[in-house]
């Protein structure tokens, strides 16, 4: 059976909702939603297509990041994660076993989340359907991936 949410928690995951919506966090962790397709039964369940962060028209294999499943899905998700696992890695790219990510992720601007936005977005996550989702390895610059990215160039003057 499942326990009934106090009107407080009720308020915060609402606020939660609010700010990964307005945050756009769905934009990349939504399968589908890099290539203008987004699957609603994978709402936040992270992205079978990557995102190169380094330059693929200069590298042969760039490097690329594929978005995680944000869901409590105990195994291909953040089920595993505490509350505070969650507002550590919003604040400083850090998760629970202590790797820092890339900035594809933008932690260092989510850096200065007051605790009750970066608490709400965690209650938010935590309080999601879970959703089993793999989504394909990470690969650095040089090594071959066989499923598909993006790339988001940056124009530069000479």
């Amino acid at each position: 059976m499942v326990q009934a949410l106090s009107p407080k928690a009720e308020a915060e995951i609402r606020q939660g909702r609010y700010l990964v919506q307005l945050l756009g966090c769905g934009t990349c962790h939504t399968d589908g939603a890099l290539t203008g397709q987004p699957r609603s039964d994978r709402l936040l369940a992270g992205s079978s297509v990557g995102i190169a962060y380094s330059n693929p028209l200069l590298e042969e294999n760039p490097g690329v990041v594929f978005p995680p499943n944000l869901t409590p899905d105990q195994d291909t998700g953040i089920g595993r994660w505490s509350e505070e696992d969650i507002v550590r890695f919003l604040r400083s790219g850090m998760d629970p076993v202590a790797r820092r990510h890339l900035p594809v992720m933008p932690w260092p601007a989510y850096a200065s989340l007051s605790d009750e936005d970066a608490s709400a977005i965690a209650s938010y996550l935590k309080n999601l359907a879970p959703v089993r989702h793999r989504v394909p390895a990470n690969v650095g610059p040089g090594w071959a991936t066989s499923a598909e990215f993006v790339y988001f160039g940056v124009y530069r003057s000479q």
